[in-house]
């Protein structure tokens, strides 16, 4: 089976920094795409930040400049580096990734339990 599990979510004060951890573990032959994505209260899950195997990185329009997303392949590991926090920041934070397993042909989608990022005014 396979597990992502994110870490580094906490409470900071506005303009504030947070780098967000997401582990991929299990029975994993190789990572294609991964993600970052947030939902806050009341708000559908919007997408922040992609990454792809080779390293292209795509972002939503209210975090370029500040976020930076980035993966570290060999130890199956994705990074979200938040600079400048708003408010608006405020969210649950998943991570993503298209994780192809052993003995089968097409990658399988996979999401982390989430992690709280509150940024205080």
């Amino acid at each position: 089976q396979v597990q992502l599990v994110e870490s580094g979510g906490g409470l900071v004060q506005a303009g504030g920094s947070l780098r967000l951890s997401c582990a991929a573990s299990g029975s994993i032959a190789g990572i294609n795409g991964m993600g970052w994505y947030r939902q806050a209260p009341g708000k559908q899950r919007e997408l922040v930040a992609t990454v792809a195997s080779g390293g292209r990185t795509n972002y939503q329009d209210s975090v370029k400049g500040r976020f930076t997303i980035s993966r570290d392949n060999a130890k199956n590991t994705m990074y979200l580096q938040m600079n400048s926090l708003k408010p608006e920041d405020t969210a649950v934070y998943y991570c993503n990734a298209q994780i192809y397993q052993n003995g089968r042909m097409f990658p399988s989608t996979y999401w982390g339990q989430g992690t709280q990022v509150t940024v205080s005014s």
